[in-house]
């Protein structure tokens, strides 16, 4: 006799059935899980912020300055959004900062490192400083004028043009100008400007002090001169006259006229 069985509840068809189902409930466990770790991930990482931060390379801004300028979004302080923005996005644009990179030393703490610009001079254009480099490139253009940097005049030039080279007849003048720059930095003397004449010497104005250096021979030691002499003309205005320096003489004598108070 033949006998034949129905696929039903009850047969082959129902424990398919079944079968599908609880691989259906595994597989629905497994994404549930998955997305369980992710959720816990996607938690923990937007919950990690950035309590300490180091700040090297400045120095035309103040550590505070640096932090302000690129924490200065709502979320630039979580550590998961931070590294993201300095990986894979385009650094925000600082005026006199070259580059910047945010190296991470833990989760909540990074070290901001500084690349400034190279500035030696700027003159001025119209309503803006722009400032120049050793090569004498303008690199950048300002409303403000940056501490600690000489304005440069006397210097006769033609139409600015930001990242290209100040346009002046002599271009060795950039040489001279940051041989003399590069001495006053060692000999920690600051000047407000540099003027130079027709002939191509210096004067330095230092507060109300005018200080006459000539040319550019033994520029080391007529800054070294002028370094000792400062503290004696404080709070005085005047002219120093340091174009008669020589290394030579050994007991030398400058004159300073004093400018005339007004009555």
């Amino acid at each position: 006799m033949e006998m034949r069985r129905r696929r039903g509840r009850g047969g082959f068809g129902g424990y398919g059935l079944y079968r599908r189902r609880r691989r259906g409930k595994k597989i629905g466990l497994v994404l549930g899980v998955v997305f369980g770790l992710l959720l816990l991930i996607a938690v923990l990482l937007f919950s990690v912020r950035i309590t300490e931060i180091e700040v090297s390379g400045n120095q035309h801004y103040t550590k505070e300055q640096i932090i302000d300028l690129i924490f200065s979004e709502r979320w630039s302080d979580n550590s998961a959004y931070c590294y993201y923005e300095n990986q894979f996005r385009e650094h925000k644009s600082i005026p006199f900062i070259e580059e910047y990179t945010i190296e991470f030393k833990s989760p909540t703490k990074v070290e901001i490192v500084v690349f400034e610009k190279s500035v030696v001079g700027y003159v001025s254009d119209m309503s803006s400083y722009m400032y120049f480099d050793k090569d004498g490139i303008i690199v950048e253009s300002s409303s403000e004028q940056l501490p600690g940097v000489p304005w440069v005049t006397g210097l006769e030039y033609g139409h600015i043009v930001l990242h290209q080279p100040l346009p002046v007849a002599d271009q060795e003048i950039f040489e001279e100008i940051l041989n003399l720059t590069q001495v006053l930095s060692l000999n920690e003397v600051e000047v407000d400007e540099i003027h130079y004449n027709s002939f191509g010497e210096a004067e330095l104005s230092i507060g109300g002090i005018k200080v006459e250096l000539g040319d550019s021979s033994e520029i080391n030691g007529k800054i070294a001169e002028l370094r000792d002499i400062l503290p004696e003309l404080e709070g005085l205005s005047g002219t120093l006259y340091l174009d008669t320096y020589d290394a030579a003489n050994s007991s030398p004598t400058y004159t300073f006229r004093k400018e005339p108070q007004e009555s």
